[in-house]
Formats: C-alpha cells, sequence, structure tokens
C-alpha cells in the first residue's frame, strides 16, 4: 500500500464541464509540486512508447460548497498536506496576470472553491476526506 494518498474533491453542484476544468487544473497544479508523481513511460507491444500516468490511484470525490472551504482549511492547516485549489477568481479570470492581480485584492475567507487536490499521508487524507462520496 502506498503511503501517501491524492484526492480530487469537486463541488457537487458545479456544472459538469465547471468540474472536469476543475478537476484537471487542480491535478496539473498538484503534478507540477510533486515531480515523482508519475511512473515511467510505458512502451506497447508495438514498441509505442506512452508517456507515464500517475502511479497513484486518484479518486475523485464531491462534496458542497461549504464543505469544499471547511475541507481547504482543515487540509491547509496540516504540516503534512498539499493542497491545491480551484476557486472562483481563477475559473473567472481570462488571463493568469488578472488572476494574480485579483487574487491579491481578495481574502481567504472570500473565495469560493470548487476543487481541491489534496495529496499526503493516507491517514490525514482519510480523515479529512473518508466520508465523501464519489463523484458521479
Amino acid at each position: 500500500m502506498l503511503a501517501n494518498k491524492i484526492v480530487v474533491i469537486i463541488d457537487a453542484d458545479a456544472p459538469v464541464g465547471v468540474a472536469l476544468n476543475a478537476a484537471v487544473l487542480s491535478g496539473i497544479s498538484l503534478g507540477s509540486h510533486l515531480p515523482d508523481l508519475t511512473g515511467d513511460d510505458a512502451p506497447d507491444a508495438s514498441a509505442q512508447l506512452h508517456p507515464g500516468v500517475s502511479a497513484h490511484p486518484v479518486p475523485v470525490l464531491k462534496a458542497d460548497p461549504t464543505r469544499l472551504s471547511e475541507l481547504h482549511a482543515a487540509a491547509a492547516a496540516h504540516p503534512d498536506l498539499d493542497v491545491h485549489d480551484i476557486n472562483q477568481v481563477a475559473r473567472t479570470s481570462r488571463s493568469y496576470d488578472q488572476y494574480l492581480a485579483t487574487m491579491s485584492g481578495t481574502k481567504a475567507e472570500d473565495l469560493e472553491y470548487t476543487a481541491l487536490a489534496i495529496h499526503g499521508p493516507r491517514r490525514a487524507v482519510d480523515s479529512l476526506t473518508g466520508a465523501l462520496a464519489l463523484y458521479r
């Protein structure tokens, strides 16, 4: 069993397109901070090489917006957990410069989360997310 766990939690009320986009963006953010996340490239029987994929299973869970905010705060306060979020500022910004400018003027308590990616020790991740349902 892997010592660390990754989960992605999506706003249960988000439209499907927004949810999928948020899941992908939170995964990209997490992956950029975990260089050993992916396994080796995999050759197929025809000798074509396929880029490595995550060596970790990644359950995608759902939570209501209030619970997402609570999870973000709890994960951010835990010293062993990495939390990567997609929030309404990221979703509505038309450029990264606009995102940075808007974020610099937005208080943490005013953020509304669409997705979280949490990585860390299995026990810590499970204690925060174990009761959440799978996103279906």
